[in-house]
Order: C-alpha cells, then sequence, then structure tokens
C-alpha cells in the first residue's frame, strides 16, 4: 500500500503568475502537474502591469494572444507617469510617452496593458483545459526530497485535511516571502526590503477628475502618506501606501483607514468602497541558487527587484517558459537530469543583470532629480542571451546583448521573422514551443531527412522548414527577404531552434552525415550520454 496519498509528475507551490504559467507550459507540453495555492482565488489585485512582447510572443503559439490582448482592452488608453500631491492637484508628467507597442521589425508579439488580476484567468484556463489541476485555498505545509522525488504536505485550508503528495519535481513559485527557499538554505543576494506596502483595491467613481489614464500616479506631499494610484478595472483603483514596519504592520490598515487615505490620496471626499487589501515589499534580491536537487525556484521565489520596466512578472513568466519544456524533456525520458541545470545557468544570470538595472533605473527615472536611464526596455525584453551546456558554441560574454537584430547564433533568441505558412502569416516565433524547430534554406532537402532520422535516434520531436522565397517551393515564405542577414548560413547551413526559441546550435555547412551532426547536437544540449 503506498504511503501517499496521490502522484503526479510534477508540484507547484504558489499560483500567482509563476505558478500559472509554470502550470500552463508544463500542461501544453503534456505533462500533468498539480498546484496548490494558499489563496482563495486568481488575484483580485492587478498589481502587474503589462505584457511585454517576448511574453506575449510565448503566448502566441499556444492560442492565448487574442484573449489576454482583449483582457487588457480596458487599460488601453493608460499610458506615462504622474508626480503630484492628490489627483486633485496639479499632475507632473514626468514620463508622458511610453515605448511602441509593436515592434514588428523585432517579433510578432505586441506590448499588451493586460493586468495580473486579468490575465491569471486566461492561464488558468487554458492550463486546465490541457489537463493541469489547480487547487486554491490549498497550502504546502512540508517538503522532504531524496533522490527519487519530492514528498510534500498540503492541507486544505478550509477543511483542515491534509493529503501526502509526491512528485518526481516541485517548482517553487510561492513569492518573496515564501518559506521553501528558507527551507533549502538558498541564501538570496541583494539590498532586501526596500519599501513596505500596504496595498487595496478601491471601488470609485474619478470619471469627472481623470480625464486621462497613467500607468500610475506617484503620490505625496503634505498630510498624505507616500503611496501611488493605479488605473484597475472600469471604477476600480489600485492603492498602495508605504508604512514603516518598526512602527506599524498591515494589520492596522483596517477598512476604514483604508478608505480615509484613498479619499486622501484622492484629494477630495468621495465615496470609496474597499474591495480587497494586502501587503508586499519593494526588493531587491536574487537567490544564490535556483535549484536544490528536485526543487526549482521561479518568478519572485527566485528573484525580485523594483517594477522599472514591467520586468518582474514577464521574467517569472519567461523563467516558467525556459524551465517548462527542460522538465518535460527530462520526465519523458528525452533529456538527462543534467538539462535542469541549464535553467539555472540562463535565468539566474538574466537576474542578476535586471536587478542592477530596474534599481538604477527607477533612482535614475523617479528620483527628485530625474537622470538618464540606463535601461533600454528593447533590449532588455528581446536581446537576452545565454550561456549554459544546453546550447553548442555560445560565444557571446554579455547577457543582455547590444541591439536585437543579432544573426542567429547560439545563446540568442532566433531572430524574428514575418513569414508565410500555407497561406497563414506567421512570425518566427509561432513555430517555437513544443518541440526542437530546424531552420534551413530553400535547398535544404537532405536537412529535412535528417532532421526526421536525428529525432528517431533521439527520441525527441524535430521539425524541420526550408525558408526561401515564393517561388523555391520552400515550406516558409520569407515575406520581407530577411532570411539571409538574420540568419547568415550559407546554401547548406542549418540553424536548430530549442522549443523556447533560443538558438542551440548552428551548422554552417552540410557535413557528410547531417543525421549524425545533429543528432549529436540533440544529445548534447539535451544532456544524454552515450
Amino acid at each position: 500500500m503506498t504511503p501517499y496519498d496521490e502522484t503526479v509528475p510534477v508540484l507547484i507551490v504558489g499560483g500567482g503568475y509563476a505558478g500559472l504559467a509554470t502550470s500552463l507550459f508544463l500542461s501544453h507540453q503534456g505533462v500533468r502537474s498539480l498546484l496548490v495555492d494558499r489563496h482563495a482565488g486568481v488575484a483580485v489585485q492587478g498589481r502587474a502591469r503589462g505584457i511585454n512582447p517576448r511574453t506575449m510572443e510565448i503566448y502566441r503559439p499556444l492560442g492565448l494572444e487574442a484573449e489576454i490582448k482583449e483582457a487588457g482592452r480596458p487599460f488601453d488608453a493608460d499610458s506615462g507617469v504622474v508626480r503630484c500631491a492628490n489627483l486633485s492637484s496639479d499632475w507632473h508628467w514626468i514620463m508622458a510617452q511610453d515605448s511602441p507597442r509593436a515592434l514588428p521589425e523585432f517579433t510578432a508579439g505586441e506590448f499588451g496593458m493586460a493586468d495580473q488580476s486579468t490575465v491569471e484567468p486566461v492561464l488558468a484556463e487554458s492550463a486546465r483545459a490541457h489537463g493541469a489541476e489547480i487547487r486554491h485555498n490549498t497550502q504546502c505545509v512540508s517538503v522532504e526530497q531524496d533522490a527519487d522525488g519530492v514528498t510534500a504536505v498540503i492541507e486544505d485550508r478550509g477543511t483542515g485535511e491534509r493529503r501526502t503528495v509526491r512528485a518526481r519535481y516541485l517548482v517553487a513559485c510561492d513569492g518573496y516571502r515564501g518559506t521553501i527557499r528558507d527551507g533549502l538554505g538558498i541564501a538570496r543576494t541583494g539590498r532586501g526590503t526596500i519599501r513596505s506596502y500596504v496595498s487595496f483595491v478601491i471601488k470609485a467613481d474619478l470619471s469627472d477628475l481623470i480625464e486621462k489614464t497613467a500607468l500610475f500616479w506617484i503620490i505625496g506631499g503634505d498630510g498624505v502618506a507616500g503611496g501611488f494610484v493605479t488605473h484597475a478595472l472600469p471604477d476600480h483603483w489600485g492603492v498602495a501606501l508605504t508604512y514603516d514596519p518598526a512602527e506599524e504592520s498591515p494589520e492596522d490598515y483596517t477598512l476604514e483607514r483604508c478608505a480615509a487615505a484613498a479619499q486622501a490620496l484622492i484629494g477630495r471626499d468621495v465615496p470609496v468602497e474597499v474591495i480587497d487589501k494586502a501587503s508586499w515589499e519593494e526588493a531587491v534580491g536574487v537567490a544564490d541558487r535556483y535549484r536544490a536537487g528536485r526543487v526549482l525556484l521561479v518568478g519572485d521565489a527566485a528573484h525580485v527587484w523594483p517594477p522599472a520596466g514591467a520586468l518582474g512578472a514577464n521574467s517569472a513568466v519567461q523563467d516558467a517558459h525556459n524551465l517548462a519544456w527542460k522538465l518535460a524533456a527530462v520526465i519523458k525520458g528525452q533529456a538527462g537530469d543534467g538539462l535542469l541545470d541549464s535553467y539555472e545557468d540562463e535565468r539566474r544570470a538574466v537576474a542578476v543583470e535586471l536587478a542592477d538595472l530596474t534599481v538604477r533605473s527607477q533612482e535614475s527615472r523617479f528620483g527628485p532629480t530625474p537622470q538618464e536611464d540606463p535601461l533600454e526596455p528593447t533590449l532588455c525584453i528581446l536581446a537576452q542571451r545565454y550561456r549554459s551546456s544546453a546550447m553548442i558554441g555560445a560565444e557571446h560574454t554579455g547577457v543582455i546583448g547590444e541591439q536585437v537584430d543579432q544573426y542567429a547564433r547560439p545563446g540568442t533568441r532566433a531572430p524574428h521573422l514575418w513569414l508565410d505558412h500555407g497561406g497563414r502569416r506567421i512570425g518566427a516565433h509561432d513555430l517555437f514551443h513544443d518541440a526542437f524547430v530546424l531552420l534551413t534554406g530553400p535547398s535544404g532537402d537532405e536537412w529535412k531527412s535528417a532532421a526526421a532520422e536525428a529525432a528517431a535516434r533521439a527520441s525527441v520531436p524535430v521539425r524541420a522548414y526550408r525558408v526561401g522565397p515564393a517561388a523555391s517551393g520552400a515550406e516558409l515564405t520569407d515575406v520581407e527577404s530577411e532570411w539571409a542577414t538574420r540568419y547568415r548560413l550559407g546554401q547548406g547551413g542549418a540553424v536548430l531552434v530549442r522549443p523556447d526559441g533560443y538558438v542551440a546550435w548552428r551548422g554552417e555547412e552540410l557535413p557528410a552525415d547531417p543525421a549524425a551532426a545533429l543528432t549529436d547536437a540533440l544529445r548534447q544540449v539535451l544532456s544524454v550520454t552515450a
């Protein structure tokens, strides 16, 4: 008789952006997971605003772009940042215009304005539709691991019932204040907590006061506690107040006090209803390790930094995307366990870089004397580069590239192309999700045959496409004639792209045995020993 109440390939602890994205991506890879989250449901507060083009690029192959764009439609007009004493006083636009929302020369993904409260239901619904199980109001009580897996005790917060779950791997998405990282003895390097906030959602009619909605209003002045206001759903607003944890606690902020504080921030006596309340810390820190045996950290459990550039939640989704295909490959027996080490090598280096950039950016843009912003959003979003065992021949040294449109080299995000695929216009990254993809020129028939043979030898899915002009007969038509410039391959070359859209390997010319060369490359990337 098994000592476990249930078994699952992957247990996910925490149901915010990081956890739901992990659940979503694993489910689309065909891997079953159980997610437990102590909250009663998905987020009510829209703490994380904005889906950047790289994240949208990831959602597109899953068929979620239209839903997420629709979720963000109430916020489409929001832009810029305001500093003021209160909403009824003079507004000083300190950032009046945002970066372009579409970057068609670099990506098919477009910046979306949806917030956490509107996107999380979309992710949860898609994950469940593909076999994931999500249990709210359920907390993880304990975690123990051994060489073969993880044993966790979970508790239904409503009934108190406890169950023992056995999983091959556990993904910790339990946030900055989560306990799993501490339990593993993993330290966090950084400045720690910078400011503490009580945040709450209010319902108030401010239509006669706000003619143009900003991304957020930074508010402070005589008699008004420091804080900010953001646009939520129609007639709903997010409010955040700083407090000193040495002097008080979030429990001191009653609903009545929150309503009074909201009216002070608004600057006039209007009816205010407090819908929800929470607390959080603005902090800086990156976990020293992202993996301890069979437990892996994702999102805020792994890294936190200020909200400059809207890079926090997007990085959590991109962490999950990087990890999910690797976990799936290991669980399916396609890869060695060593592949999971590349998750930390790739994503932690990015987190360390972004932590530094976002701190300096926030100080530059929102400090008392604004200075030139060191954070270049497009590069930070689309020019992240990796070095790890899961790619062959990465030669770059910096984490953020000097430009987006670098040619296809190992460790870089595959360059964007607009393509015609069977009469449908797609972006190159619409091809990358659930398999390796081999791209070659219009005369690459031998590579196509090699891909099929290598896929069988390595027991991993590989799709091969020839790219060329309309008259070439290639499966993908290079709509804007950018293939040669962005991929820089001769007639006999090919590029292998991982399921997360990063270049794993490139062959400059056709070898004597292309199937053997490709098989060797796949096995090396997947940490498979002969």
